[in-house]
């Protein structure tokens, strides 16, 4: 098969793609991502000689180019990763938001309308978030039928796509499948998000700023355990469904910085109370909802999935991840590697 990437360049999308291109040679994985600031092609430098790799640097919000590109391509896969998805950012300039996760889904829910004829063996997949459910109370779960409730521009430009994906099914009869996930966390996440920002200010000695009264709880997913499940959907999964995937590993952020903090303390040999004594509490974020989390049976009990980290164990092999790939975490936070892109791909918008 030939199966589009979008945002392949970014988290989660860059632990998929390091998975599936060496697992499953006969197929072929086009990579394309605009390259924002937290893209990162050093995440992919294992696989991008694999034969059946490749990377498109495209805007999806630019729709001639993204109908040109797939007409190219012709996947007959399309697995939809690509998003602006820092909540903070979303509150300081939504217009981003609204570009890159709606229109940009709108042109490739369009682009694929165009060029798939027939049905058979194509998939839109689009990835989602559980946060499109909004803020739960302290007791139940978000399951696939919960209702739509987003709280921030970027989660309310999430739901605008899934709205976007499911009409596309329903209306043109697209071949279509999404997923929404908790929380991921892992190797190669931009250093401004919650679990590897502690770990680097940790190692380093600054503060750990810490939200409100740290007491908003999420569901936390080894990423590597979401590109499983999302994998698996996609060879399995019923067309026109939705599926939540969740880890099971429900923590307030109190809990997370804490054993964040232990942990760093047990890999560097100092003591977990020196560091538990950097937290900071700031003023909390706009809108900031209290609790997510997700109830993951339909996809248990129709694929059989199970995540094999658990919140501890994903913890631990991040935190040794970040400690041992400093090159990349300085490159990224000293802005060398956008210079890098600057030299090799801000003069050729085409791609690679």
């Amino acid at each position: 098969m030939r199966i589009i990437v979008t945002g392949g360049a970014g988290f989660i999308g860059a632990n998929f793609l390091r998975l599936m291109v060496p697992r499953y040679p006969q197929h072929h994985f086009y990579n394309l991502d605009k390259l924002t600031y937290a893209a990162n092609l050093l995440s992919l430098q294992d696989i991008e000689s694999c034969p059946n790799y490749s990377f498109h640097r495209v805007d999806l919000a630019e729709s001639d180019a993204v109908t040109a590109l797939l007409q190219q391509i012709n996947p007959d896969q399309v697995v939809h990763f690509a998003a602006e998805s820092h909540v903070d950012r979303s509150i300081l300039g939504p217009a981003d938001f609204i570009q890159s996760n709606v229109v940009g889904t709108f042109n490739l829910l369009e682009a694929c309308r165009a060029i798939w004829t027939v049905s058979t063996g194509k998939l839109f997949h689009h990835i989602s978030t559980d946060e499109v459910f909004g803020s739960l109370g302290p007791a139940g779960y978000f399951i696939e039928t919960s209702r739509y409730a987003p709280s921030s521009p970027y989660s309310a430009s999430k739901a605008a796509s899934d709205h976007l994906v499911n009409a596309y099914g329903k209306t043109y009869g697209l071949p279509i499948k999404i997923s929404n996930c908790s929380n991921n966390f892992g190797p190669y996440q931009f250093p401004e998000k919650l679990i590897p920002l502690m770990i680097l200010n940790a190692l380093e000695g600054k503060p750990l700023p810490v939200y409100g009264d740290g007491r908003n709880v999420r569901d936390w997913l080894y990423v590597t355990d979401h590109c499983e499940a999302v994998w698996l959907i996609m060879e399995r999964g019923r067309l026109g469904e939705t599926y939540n995937i969740g880890g099971f590993g429900e923590r307030e952020n109190n809990e997370v910085v804490r054993l964040i903090c232990r942990e760093v303390a047990a890999q560097t040999g100092r003591a977990a109370g020196e560091l538990e004594a950097l937290v900071t509490y700031v003023t909390d974020r706009p809108g900031h909802d209290r609790r997510y989390a997700i109830d993951s049976r339909k996809l248990q009990t129709e694929l059989g999935w199970r995540p094999r980290e658990s919140f501890e164990s994903g913890l631990r092999r991040t935190v040794r991840w970040y400690m041992g790939n400093r090159t990349w975490v300085d490159m990224v936070r000293s802005g060398e590697y956008r210079q890098w892109i600057t030299r090799n791909y801000d003069q050729r918008p085409g791609g690679h």
